[in-house]
């Protein structure tokens, strides 16, 4: 993507600042969101923000709060995944889970926080009021009870009864797929322009089913020590994902399917052609 390398420094730049730790009573929990906010990973959900404000013809420096507050809620979100009560991952990007290195309670009031923080940052954006307020509302409908902790809830409820296809795929559209919209609508609402929204929530759906497809399969075909947390973990704890009900070469189709369509709608908008190779690389990831 174009200046990926600058963006990927200015984003790490600034979560940094966010999650400085100061001495506090409470500044365990301040390192724990600290730990689990600087601990890497791609970035992605940032960098879409960035990317569709730049689209869009927006001021992209202006956006990096709604970047931040994007990666924060994802954050908090594997914060509380990884916790026993959930998934129960002891690893989390090749470091102790959050509960791991600091216990579950630490790790439940950090992921909170991190959620909470978010907010903060939209509210500190140099915007206009009425593009904080359309970013707060994309954001807590993506990240709730209609997006992300809905996907969650019925992930939860896969566990007791194998899902269909169907199911399968409303648990990825809500999971996964809604935050990934989310980052390319505070784009949007950044630049002020909405007449790419419908683009790129289309895109954000494609994306995001293509991306969790192909993290099912990482689950059985990758490199626990490029992936960062143990492969196979999916099997073991008898999760349906979209290769134990369709089987690998069918989650492949599917998950090129997806990224095509991700592909053509941003045919559709100029200047994409960066963040089509980015989608075409995610396809192509090895963790």
């Amino acid at each position: 993507m174009k200046m990926k390398n600058e963006w990927l420094e200015q984003i790490e730049a600034a979560l940094k600042e966010a999650a400085a730790v100061q001495d506090t009573p409470y500044k365990q929990t301040a390192e724990a969101m600290a730990y689990s906010l600087e601990a890497g990973g791609k970035r992605l959900r940032p960098m879409l923000v960035l990317e569709f404000c730049r689209l869009a013809g927006g001021d992209v420096e202006k956006a990096m709060p709604f970047a931040c507050a994007v990666e924060m809620i994802h954050t908090y979100s594997l914060i509380h995944d990884d916790l026993p009560c959930m998934d129960n991952d002891d690893m989390r990007r090749g470091k102790p889970s959050c509960h791991k290195a600091f216990g579950e309670a630490t790790a439940l009031l950090a992921g909170d926080a991190l959620l909470t923080k978010a907010f903060e940052m939209l509210a500190k954006a140099e915007l206009p009021p009425e593009r904080i307020v359309r970013a707060a509302a994309i954001l807590s409908r993506c990240a709730g009870i209609d997006g992300m902790i809905g996907g969650q809830a019925v992930d939860l409820l896969n566990e007791a009864q194998a899902p269909d296809f169907s199911t399968l795929e409303l648990t990825c559209r809500l999971k996964t797929a809604a935050l990934l919209q989310a980052a390319c609508l505070l784009g949007i609402a950044a630049a002020g322009n909405d007449q790419m929204a419908d683009k790129a929530r289309e895109y954000g759906l494609n994306l995001g089913l293509a991306f969790q497809i192909v993290d099912d399969i990482l689950d059985v075909t990758g490199d626990s020590a490029l992936l960062g947390k143990p492969v196979g973990s999916d099997a073991e704890n008898g999760k349906t994902t979209f290769v134990t009900l369709c089987g690998l070469q069918k989650a492949r189709e599917l998950a090129e399917r997806y990224s095509r369509g991700a592909a053509e709608v941003l045919a559709q908008i100029p200047g994409s052609e960066d963040l089509s190779r980015l989608t075409e690389q995610l396809l192509l990831r090895k963790h």
